[in-house]
């Protein structure tokens, strides 16, 4: 592996409570994340974020993987994989961190470290894949506490309360 990352960050206008529930119920990732989740808050607990859950398994989103090690309310660490169309570097996992550190009581700053990069053209291609794929990550995120979750069958919409 290459000592190269990926690091994002954003300040989210949300608790430090309401931010960490987010990345770490499945309750909380459908708000943002993807449209289902799987998350098994605990040291090899699953961390699954299904883009696609009713695609053929194997297709459909960040499927087998494992919560790596967390720090409430301050880390979470978590196994990655490439989306399908790279099914050579899909069967091998990078790794993520997300820390929130608290700005007073009603904001958090989220930074998003995506580590275990390989040589190769097709590495390079899904590092350029997640450079703008968690941008997304991070602007649901923020538009998730501005606007309420998202809808699913709009992306760019928030839920009707």
């Amino acid at each position: 592996m290459i000592d190269r990352q990926i690091h994002k960050v954003e300040l989210i206008e949300a608790s430090l409570d309401d931010v960490w529930e987010a990345w770490t119920t499945d309750e909380g990732a459908t708000t943002f994340f993807a449209p289902q989740a799987n998350i098994d808050l605990k040291i090899g607990g699953s961390y699954e974020i299904l883009f696609n859950p009713d695609a053929p398994e194997g297709e459909r989103g960040a499927e087998g993987l494992k919560i790596l090690s967390f720090l409430p309310h301050e880390m979470l660490s978590f196994e990655w994989n490439a989306p399908p169309q790279f099914p050579e570097i899909r069967k091998e996992k990078t790794w993520v961190v997300v820390q929130m550190d608290p700005v007073g009581e009603d904001k958090t700053l989220v930074g998003i470290t995506h580590l275990g990069w390989c040589p190769g053209d097709d590495w390079e291609q899904v590092y350029q894949y997640f450079v703008r794929a968690w941008d997304i990550v991070l602007g649901r995120l923020e538009h998730r506490f501005a606007s309420g979750p998202i809808d699913w069958n709009n992306p760019f919409t928030p839920k009707a309360d």
